[in-house]
């Protein structure tokens, strides 16, 4: 039984909604877009009634479906929702247009209306259309078609919508996040590998926790997870197709084995061996299972992640005194050290943009998140505090995911907060939860 169809199985048509009578159609000619923020910011007021129940018996998937793009919305920071309580206006038909005016009264400067309709077949029907209060246009409109319990999958998909119309960048909200779920006392933790959906819901465990796993990391194509597991012997690294349930072993290495994590064409792995007292990187070719090193240094090298194009790589090394992050290119070579700040830097990671690069950061008894440019420039900490670690981008690189461990009897949790350093939210988990990576849009 696979964990989860790919986008053209869970919609069977897609189709944009027209203008209706009473609204104009702004398709060609739109407002001025929100514009994305590096500091203070102000979030746009939204309205997002229920979702119209076009067939008896569905009223409840129409509030589940609002919610969720109401709670995705509200999450990114850039959007205010407003409190259906003062909603002047009652949505029974979206193929009219809203009375305008009852919207201002409200200050909502965009409207989110919608029906779900249950058809003959059994499949659902989710229809939606986004307008612009100020100028009376609809932004735009869609419909697609579903089996009923891929709702909330639909609901995310609205609302990366909803988000690109309005900000111009492509959302995020159809995406999952793999991470290490943690039960028990600390001192006999049992760590899981888990999957979950963005925003918490529809976890699933991938691994029963007899074995400890470590450092999950999703393929471009979000259908296999790499990840490092420590059994009865040395730690091995392996594949996890999240559709079939499958695994394999990637391959038996001599020494430790740490950080595996894919190539953008997905066709290699670059994880870091030790040997000795250090460690070195090294990239898999998975075809042909032939393994090339990329450094060979007294140092410790560990923590690689591609560039979005895979020309260049960086990691973490300590090959200058402690570690800090350095770039080279991805077949090897020289190297660049890129942070000079005080303290130490580790786990870097690039953003899908391709602008930044996320880092752990260590000094003065706390543990920073913070992110700068590729060159090293314009560094900026997101959040500081005890044990926060391992940064991973959402798909559109305009937030980070994180956790957090406070020490104590207690255990670590995942948060997200944008790269402007605003916005820090919980990730709710059914446990604990460490080591956190994002997938890309699922497809």
């Amino acid at each position: 039984m696979p964990f989860r169809l790919n986008r053209r199985q869970i919609i069977t048509g897609m189709a944009a909604l027209g203008a209706v009578a009473g609204g104009r159609n702004a398709f060609a000619q739109a407002p001025k877009r929100i514009p994305i923020p590096e500091g203070e910011f102000v979030p746009l007021p939204i309205a997002i009634p229920n979702f119209v129940a076009g067939t008896p018996g569905d009223a409840e998937v129409g509030v589940g479906v609002a919610q969720v793009i109401t709670n995705n919305l509200k999450r990114s920071g850039l959007f205010a929702p407003i409190d259906q309580a003062a909603h002047i206006e009652r949505v029974t038909n979206i193929d009219v247009a809203p009375q305008f005016q009852s919207w201002k009264q409200i200050n909502a400067q965009a409207l989110v209306t919608g029906r779900m309709t249950r058809q003959g077949d059994g499949r659902l029907k989710a229809e939606f259309r986004l307008w612009d209060i100020n100028t009376n246009q609809q932004l735009t409109g869609q419909q697609y078609f579903t089996s009923p319990e891929y709702w909330r999958r639909i609901a995310h998909i609205i609302s990366d919508q909803i988000y690109e119309r309005m900000t111009g960048e492509k959302g995020y909200f159809d995406s999952r996040v793999v991470f290490v779920d943690e039960t028990g006392s600390k001192e006999r933790r049992v760590k899981r590998l888990a999957l979950m959906d963005q925003d918490g819901a529809n976890v699933r465990y991938l691994t029963r926790g007899s074995d400890l796993v470590l450092t999950p990391r999703f393929s471009p194509s979000t259908q296999e997870i790499t990840y490092m597991e420590f059994g009865q012997g040395d730690p091995r690294v392996y594949l996890f197709n999240v559709e079939t349930g499958q695994r394999e072993i990637v391959g038996n290495f001599p020494g430790m084995s740490f950080s595996p994590r894919f190539s953008p064409d997905g066709q290699r792995i670059i994880m870091s061996l030790q040997q000795g007292g250090n460690s070195n990187l090294f990239v898999m070719d998975l075809r042909s299972k032939s393994t090339t090193r990329l450094t060979d240094t007294p140092a410790i090298d560990t923590s690689p992640s591609y560039s979005p194009d895979g020309s260049r790589i960086c990691f973490e090394s300590d090959r200058g005194g402690k570690p800090q992050i350095y770039v080279m290119p991805a077949t090897g070579g020289g190297a660049q050290r890129i942070s000079f700040g005080e303290g130490s830097y580790s786990t870097p990671v690039w953003s899908p943009r391709g602008d930044y690069i996320a880092f752990t950061k260590q000094g003065g008894g706390a543990f920073a998140i913070g992110i700068m440019k590729t060159d090293g420039s314009g560094e900026r900490i997101l959040t500081s505090g005890f044990h926060n670690e391992g940064p991973t981008f959402s798909p559109n690189g305009r937030v980070v995911m994180f956790f957090r461990d406070p020490g104590g009897s207690g255990g670590p949790s995942l948060y997200t907060v944008d790269i402007s350093g605003r916005n820090e939210l919980r990730v709710p988990t059914p446990g604990f939860a460490s080591d956190p990576a994002w997938s890309p849009l699922l497809s």
